[in-house]
């Protein structure tokens, strides 16, 4: 699963937050974490309480579920959840709060209490004062690690918190842990109304001294411009330097550039600059008694209107004498207007200032800016465009100045890159809201794979259930056609038994009459044979032929005595032989045998 996917769709509303992330905790499977096997009776998973509170006393900045691997202890789907969706909230809040990457690292190391919350509490582990703290550290958008006393002040802060939060801990209880954002609140609300002042007064003190600095600039460029590179008498220089420097200064001050002392200063810096350098006066003799005798009372004019009192009579002589001497032709002695040792600069675009267009500073204005990279970036609050001087006057946000730039430079920075705007802040309650949107989407998704599997097997268990049932089918008939074959082979095999049997039976039954035929055909006039009693408690009868009437094969016997006559035919004779009712005396014991054989040759056959 692609953990660092964000869900574009639709942000769940913050009420249905817990919601989801209850399904989230109970539902959710992240590849490679170590699920157990099978559910875990509450005596088998391992408390995670100890190393969750050594992590964080610690200030480790591992996940926890990196953590949760590196020990072989059995955890709880509830806990490898947790970790899962701890880390991944604060590794959201790491990348998109916008915060100081070290203020930020601070605050994602809660991810070891909201794992261990979580596991205890669910979707409440996130107390909506908690939320609300988090989402306050917005104020904070302009802290950096400058060591400062503002910096430092913060961070003891969040010293705090570790404590709050080893004691929560400790007791099992949040409510450490809200005390602690309570009072954090208190603090900044306090810290607001002290900042409101310190914002006002600052902007008052930058001001006069961004003035101050113009007037001193824009003088020092008027001075610097005109003296660059010229030789002149020292007296002029002086004057100068001790004078009229000062009162270039007063009129920027006063009036700045635009008006008629300005323009009537910096003509007569130029003429007193004519004057003394024999190099441009010498030239126009004329003008030069002319100048001479009117740029005394001009400098008395434009000082007294300046300054409002007069100007001291020894502040002129020496330049007075300087125009003496040029009067009678002589070339004074001259020195370099400027130090040689460039302690007088100066910068000529103070005389060609201007403000920018206030629709190219109003966007800009009023924002927060970075400078530098990760660790090392330093973040400024563009707090105000100094007009007299157009510079940005940079703050912590919280009245406290951390420098000034000029405009240009400003500008040139962001065009470059070294300056950019700081993105707008994300709150902690919406890094929340968006991360459990993406894990619920991410759920919802596997639950439909889930689902989609189950079906697919549930497909699977019915066809190799049919085909296993099909298969039975088969070996049934399959057994049923060997029964049916072995059955028909048996009552074939039966049949032809009987059949034999019976064919055996009529050809010794045949053989038997045979014999009983040639017995009867044998016995000869005189002849006996004994019928067989046929009742009980009767003896048997001794019967000898005494007549054979061969027309009518008809045999007559009679006793003894020549009484009770019988008279049989041939075959009922024969028949009865066969039946062993009657025997032939004289050739019994022959047809005894043969009886014997062919009954025991049945019985054989019948085995």
């Amino acid at each position: 699963m692609q953990q660092s996917t964000q869900n574009k769709g639709k942000v769940l509303p913050r009420k249905r937050v817990p919601e989801k992330m209850a399904d989230v905790l109970s539902g959710i499977r992240v590849p490679d974490l170590p699920y157990p096997a099978r559910k875990l009776s509450p005596d088998a998973v391992s408390d995670w309480g100890p190393l969750m509170l050594s992590c964080w006393t610690e200030q480790r900045d591992e996940p926890v579920t990196h953590v949760i691997r590196s020990v072989s202890l059995t955890w709880s789907v509830r806990q490898i959840n947790s970790a899962y969706v701890a880390d991944r909230i604060m590794g959201v809040f790491l990348k998109t709060s916008g915060l100081h990457p070290e203020l930020a690292r601070r605050i994602a190391r809660l991810r070891f209490f909201f794992a261990w919350r979580m596991n205890l509490e669910g979707a409440g582990a996130l107390h909506e004062t908690l939320i609300q703290w988090l989402d306050s550290l917005q104020d904070c958008r302009g802290w950096s690690a400058s060591g400062g006393r503002s910096a430092r002040a913060i961070l003891d802060q969040l010293d705090a918190l570790i404590i709050a939060v080893s004691g929560s801990f400790d007791s099992g209880d949040i409510e450490p842990v809200l005390v602690f954002c309570r009072q954090w609140e208190e603090d900044a609300t306090r810290r607001e109304q002290q900042n409101d002042r310190l914002r006002q007064r600052l902007l008052e003190t930058e001001q006069g001294a961004a003035r101050q600095r113009r007037a001193e600039q824009t003088a020092r460029a008027l001075v610097g411009r005109a003296l660059q590179n010229r030789q002149l008498p020292q007296a002029v220089v002086n004057f100068v330097f001790d004078h009229w420097f000062g009162l270039l200064k007063q009129i920027v001050w006063e009036e700045g550039t635009e008006g008629e002392n300005w323009r009537h200063a910096g003509k007569l810096l130029e003429w007193l600059v004519w004057i003394g350098d024999p190099g441009l006066s010498d030239r126009d003799r004329n003008r030069l008694y002319t100048v001479g005798e009117q740029i005394g009372d001009r400098i008395t004019d434009v000082w007294n209107r300046v300054q409002k009192k007069p100007l001291e009579e020894k502040a002129l002589a020496g330049v007075q004498s300087v125009m003496v001497a040029r009067l009678r032709g002589e070339t004074p002695d001259l020195v370099p207007a400027l130090p040689t040792d460039n302690r007088f600069s100066w910068d000529s675009s103070w005389l060609t200032f201007s403000e920018p267009a206030e629709e190219d500073v109003s966007p800009l204005k009023g924002k927060w800016y970075v400078e530098g990279e990760g660790a090392k970036e330093q973040r400024r609050f563009f707090f105000a465009l100094l007009p007299d001087t157009c510079e940005v006057l940079w703050t912590n946000g919280a009245g406290v100045k951390l420098g000034i730039q000029p405009w240009a430079r400003f500008v040139a920075g962001l065009d470059s890159g070294t300056l950019r705007r700081l993105p707008p802040l994300k709150p902690f309650g919406e890094v929340l809201a968006e991360t459990v949107t993406s894990l619920s989407v991410v759920l919802d998704r596997q639950k439909l794979q889930r689902a989609k599997a189950a079906k697919e097997a549930k497909a699977r268990a019915d066809a190799l259930r049919l085909e296993k049932d099909e298969a039975e089918r088969r070996q049934r008939e399959e057994e049923t056609a060997r029964q049916e074959e072995l059955t028909r082979r048996k009552q074939a095999a039966e049949a032809q038994r009987v059949a034999d049997e019976e064919a055996e039976q009529d050809r010794l039954l045949r053989e038997k009459v045979a014999a009983a035929q040639q017995l009867v055909d044998g016995i000869k006039l005189g002849g006996w044979i004994v019928e067989e009693s046929s009742g009980t408690g009767q003896d048997p009868v001794r019967l000898k032929l005494a007549v054979r009437i061969n027309a009518s094969k008809k045999l007559v016997f009679v006793d003894r005595l020549g009484l009770n006559r019988r008279e049989f035919l041939v075959d009922e004779l024969v028949a009865e032989i066969v039946a062993g009712r009657i025997r032939v005396l004289g050739a019994s014991a022959e047809f005894d045998d043969t009886l014997s054989r062919v009954v025991g040759r049945i019985r054989v056959g019948r085995n």
